[in-house]
């Protein structure tokens, strides 16, 4: 059974900069057996970031659509997982005011960093949270998930001139503040036909230029990045073939 200090000290052995700025995508299960479950791997992971900015999503892009056009900021679970759902709540965790790609953020600069996603009219446009990762040469890490969990790489089809991952026509959607504040904040959403599964065939190349490292935390594999050589790369490949993320 991984106790806290194991944790932390995996942090330590990957490679993460606790000083710096920290993306997770986790899976709670592949991590195995962790003494008093699941607030223990959020201790860890808040303790070591508590000098820098610790991000997870705090997606909703699954509860929130047509149908169920409002993402309540205090109440609208996530739909990627109870960990995320767990750190969104915690004391000192703040939460963007995206409508279905919010994330929470906890640390240095959290407030200043979720700031402004309500004007963004796509899940990771320019000036919102997954474009300041970029900005921060943040670290982004997946812990026992896959590059098809990435959502960074979102991002970069956004920026970097990807065919065919937005949609045509807006959704109508509304976000309600945490003091009770109600925006307008319709989206073109994400269309592709096979959407993040390709994503899996950048990591290859990933592992072999070094822009990725491999490790575990607890049982879990962990995939380490810097978010400016995963853009870089990325975008080497649309630029070229602006279908490359859409086709097999």
């Amino acid at each position: 059974m991984f106790t806290k200090t194991d944790l932390i000290e995996h942090l330590q052995n990957i490679g993460v900069d606790p000083l710096g700025t920290l993306k997770i995508h986790i899976s709670y299960k592949a991590i195995g057996a962790v003494e008093s479950g699941a607030e223990t791997v959020l201790d860890a992971l808040s303790d070591y970031m508590k000098d820098g900015l610790l991000v997870l999503g705090a997606h909703t892009w699954r509860n929130v659509g047509t149908d169920n056009p409002v993402c309540d900021n205090l109440y609208t679970p996530t739909c990627i997982g109870a960990l995320t759902e767990l750190f969104r709540k915690r004391p000192g965790v703040v939460r963007s005011l995206h409508p279905t790609h919010s994330v929470a953020a906890f640390g240095k600069d959290a407030e200043s960093f979720i700031a402004g996603e309500e004007h963004l009219q796509t899940p990771c446009g320019a000036g919102g949270t997954y474009h300041k990762l970029w900005q921060r040469g943040a670290q982004i890490l997946l812990i026992g998930v896959n590059f098809s969990r990435n959502t960074f790489i979102h991002g970069v089809e956004e920026w970097d001139g990807a065919v065919g991952t937005i949609s045509a026509e807006k959704a109508d959607l509304y976000t309600i503040g945490p003091k009770g504040d109600r925006h307008y904040t319709p989206q073109y959403r994400h269309c592709a036909r096979v959407g993040s599964n390709t994503f899996t065939k950048l990591e290859p190349e990933a592992l072999s230029t070094g822009v990725m490292t491999l490790g575990k935390f607890g049982n879990a594999t962990t995939r380490l990045m810097s978010a400016k050589q995963l853009r870089a790369m990325v975008a080497k490949h649309l630029k070229q073939d602006p279908n490359y993320l859409t086709d097999y």
